[in-house]
């Protein structure tokens, strides 16, 4: 099967029965991936009178909560309402579409004279120049499985330069995707710069942009150009947990 999208004057194929998954399954299983010091993820067996919502159990069926916090559970996609008090400031509220054509780009942080790992904006810049796209994937090295499951809290783990947040928001990026647990340093005074800079706010916010922090992107999914399909779930939050798929873009030759 194949579909076609047009970006920019061109025109690109895809083909919606490949879909590549870049989100992190969830499970309450350790190890787990755990960051800013949350809770583990957990699912509990509801039970009420004789009922046991576990059909292992020999309930009749499935039935359980999930203690789960976006931010440090997984991959999860926020809005500026992250860095906001305003309650309309939602992740339902600010994402109104979920199909993008994004750059996937692989870099490798650079370790800072006060020992911080750092992505820095010369090496994003530099794989941003042919194409300007609505999204941007940042896989950073080493990029091994142990992702999946890492407890970054107290690590002070990679994350990006602010100025990184300046430059995507004037090129016109609408949404940021990467495999850390922050833009911005996990201990930063609170001062969150790349969020801020990345949405612009407060001066000029930008609403419809978002953040998707802890993704995974496998070795076998090459640098590039896709469509993104960023799925969340409809929480009246900041953030929600979400599943970014990705789908190769080959682009139409004209005939000669």
């Amino acid at each position: 099967m194949q579909a076609t999208i047009t970006y920019q004057d061109q025109t690109y194929t895809f083909n919606p029965l490949q879909p590549l998954d870049i989100s992190m399954p969830l499970h309450d299983r350790q190890p787990q991936p755990e960051c800013f010091w949350a809770e583990p993820l957990a699912f509990d067996v509801i039970r009420v009178g004789d009922f046991v919502g576990s059909v292992a159990e020999g309930g009749s069926t499935n039935y359980k909560r999930v203690h789960l916090t976006p931010h440090g559970n997984g991959t999860h996609t926020e809005c500026y309402g992250h860095i906001s008090a305003d309650e309309n400031a939602t992740i339902h509220n600010c994402l109104k579409r979920f199909l993008f054509v994004a750059q996937l780009i692989t870099v490798q942080p650079q370790k800072q004279e006060n020992g911080d790992e750092v992505v820095l904006l010369e090496d994003v810049r530099k794989q941003l120049q042919r194409i300007k796209p609505e999204a941007v994937i940042l896989r950073t090295l080493p990029n091994s499985e142990d992702k999946l499951t890492r407890h970054y809290s107290g690590s002070n783990p990679p994350y990006l330069e602010h100025t990184i947040g300046q430059y995507l928001a004037e090129e016109g990026v609408q949404h940021l995707l990467l495999d850390l647990p922050s833009v911005d340093r996990e201990l930063d005074e609170g001062k969150l710069l790349c969020h801020h800079a990345f949405w612009q706010y407060p001066e000029n916010t930008r609403c419809g942009a978002t953040i998707t922090e802890l993704i995974y992107v496998p070795e076998h999914i090459a640098d590039g150009l896709y469509l993104l399909n960023l799925q969340i779930a409809s929480l009246q939050l900041d953030a929600s947990p979400s599943k970014p798929i990705l789908y190769t873009l080959s682009p139409v030759l004209p005939e000669l």
